[in-house]
């Protein structure tokens, strides 16, 4: 762990080499993240878990700045990555063929166990998750750890410096939120 902790201070620094050695250090729990990811989505768009890793990094390596402090920040900033690349695809799909019937998206609290999304549901949930940004960030951080990242409250909880206690309010607020926006 130290060494990624050093690897970022030097990607922050701006040496050159350093995030390709943080992607390479962390490439295996990436793969996995963005696995659980598109296994969710039952193979809703067309990328697989190698492909959305690759565009991770690539869009990483495009912003240029990477200003994450630890190994559970960086992994949390990388969900979020992931998300939008989804998002993104998904959109991209979809601005061609506009339509269909409204569909309901239940977040359930066993990601395992959650049922498969359409593309029209991750545009869904991305549209709620913006507007939930409005009223409280933090919230849309808990659900792209836990959701989207496959995050336990633990890790989530050590990640952010709180309490299990206060990610497990801050989830079941999202989930009502995003629940409430979803049904609009």
């Amino acid at each position: 762990m130290a060494e990624l902790t050093q690897l970022l201070e030097a990607v922050r620094a701006g040496e050159a080499g350093a995030i390709d050695q943080v992607f390479s250090l962390t490439y295996r729990e990436l793969h996995e993240m963005a696995h659980r990811r598109l296994h969710r989505s039952n193979r809703v768009t067309s990328l697989d878990t190698t492909t959305l890793v690759h565009e991770c990094y690539l869009r990483l390596v495009r912003v240029g700045q990477l200003q994450t402090r630890d190994r559970s920040h960086f992994l949390g900033y990388a969900a979020r990555v992931m998300r939008s690349i989804v998002v993104d695809f998904v959109r991209q799909r979809l601005a061609k063929r506009r339509g269909g019937d409204e569909l309901r998206v239940t977040l359930g609290t066993d990601i395992r166990d959650s049922t498969p999304v359409s593309e029209e549901q991750i545009m869904q949930v991305d549209e709620a998750l913006q507007e939930l940004a409005v009223l409280d960030p933090r919230l849309v951080e808990v659900v792209e750890m836990r959701y989207f990242a496959g995050f336990t409250v633990e890790q989530i909880a050590e990640s952010r410096g709180v309490t299990t206690r206060t990610i497990r309010r801050d989830w079941e607020k999202a989930r009502l939120l995003l629940y409430a926006a979803l049904q609009k």
